[in-house]
């Protein structure tokens, strides 16, 4: 084995599309070798949280506040992942980058297209005294794709069988579906909201992060009339490559159609879920998986893995049954593409992003 297949060491930060805290994961990766080290979750401070969600909409005076809020979301990554090492007892010299996604707050796709993440890589960079990998999409958008989802890759490094057909979900803010048959990525794409929307609604109506195993969705009956207007939207009829976030499926976009619908909250929240679960189960109805593996925060809602369940028909299982836990799949993704980013090997996939060729991905920002 030459060195340059030996296994280094990465960290990897995720804040998704919830923005409920900081994931992060040091892994030992190489050539066709993945293997977590340690683990890590910090919570965003509630007013940080609160400025950041509300740049994921147009507003007054954003680019000083979004200036602000990246330096600050950069020191609380350097700090999580200073926490990180100390809990490892590994040393910043012993890493060979970090993967830092940043916290998205506009993502548009469609030509000609971009992508902006909070969370300035030089100030990590500084603060950590670890090489910065960054700026993920924009090389793929620039190459026609859409930037996104970009896990893909790995879900296929990590969970492909041969002779089987598998989905893997992601349902974190927003739900991505990646499609594996055999050894081989066919597909993947963003199927609309995940938890955003069921969060968002039982936060209003509860002042409760999210609704605990789907316990307040399952009390009642999702209304069809309402569960139709939604489905109705003209995102979820698009073909892929396709991409979504909190610009499109917002609290504002819910409320437009609530406006039609006199509803009580808890019918509210059961739709929300069946939305989730409808939107990803119609999508997966022709690729017919032998399974389906379930990551993000969405993988502890007990009553949307029941409804997925049902609705395909099929095994539907935490990635936890394949040896990695559903709560740290998207931060390793990032340390991941970080150590493909630093071996010069392609991290997107044309079939999965619509790019017009493989491409290098991120930015390497040094100490």
């Amino acid at each position: 084995m030459s060195s340059k297949t030996l296994p280094s060491l990465f960290i990897g930060l995720m804040t998704g599309t919830s923005v409920d805290g900081i994931d992060a994961v040091l892994a030992s990766i190489g050539d066709n070798y993945f293997s977590l080290v340690s683990t890590l979750s910090q919570p965003i401070p509630a007013s940080l949280r609160g400025e950041i969600l509300d740049l994921c909409q147009p507003g007054g005076n954003e680019i000083d506040r979004a200036g602000s809020a990246s330096l600050q979301l950069a020191q609380h990554y350097a700090s999580t992942c200073q926490a990180l090492l100390s809990q490892a007892d590994i040393a910043p010299e012993e890493i060979h980058a970090i993967g830092c996604h940043g916290q998205t707050v506009r993502h548009r796709p469609q030509i000609p297209g971009f992508s902006v993440q909070l969370g300035c890589p030089d100030t990590l960079a500084v603060k950590t005294n670890i090489p910065v990998v960054s700026n993920f999409r924009n090389k793929d958008i620039a190459l026609g794709g859409q930037g996104a989802p970009l896990v893909p890759p790995f879900h296929r490094q990590l969970f492909a069988r041969p002779d089987q057909r598998i989905a893997v979900v992601n349902i974190g803010g927003m739900a991505n579906v990646t499609l594996l048959e055999n050894d081989h990525l066919i597909g993947g794409f963003d199927t609309g909201p995940g938890n955003v929307l069921m969060d968002s609604w039982v936060q209003h109506h509860h002042q409760q992060p999210y609704d605990r195993n789907g316990d307040w969705a399952a009390s009642t009956q999702p209304d069809l009339a309402l569960l139709n207007s939604l489905l109705n939207d003209p995102y979820f009829r698009l073909p892929p490559p396709k991409s979504t976030g909190r610009e499109h499926f917002s609290p504002d976009w819910l409320n437009r159609t609530l406006a039609n619908h006199r509803l009580t909250a808890s019918a509210v929240q059961s739709t929300l879920a069946e939305l989730t679960a409808r939107s990803i189960s119609d999508v997966l109805a022709d690729f017919q998986p032998d399974q389906v593996l379930i990551c993000g925060g969405g993988a502890h809602n007990r009553h949307l893995l029941e409804r997925l369940q049902t609705l395909l028909n099929t095994s539907v299982t935490s990635t936890a049954e394949q040896g990695l836990e559903p709560d740290w799949v998207e931060a390793a993704a990032f340390a991941w593409l970080a150590w493909a980013r630093m071996e010069d090997k392609p991290g997107n996939a044309p079939v999965v992003t619509g790019a017009s060729r493989e491409a290098i991905l991120g930015q390497i920002t040094l100490p």
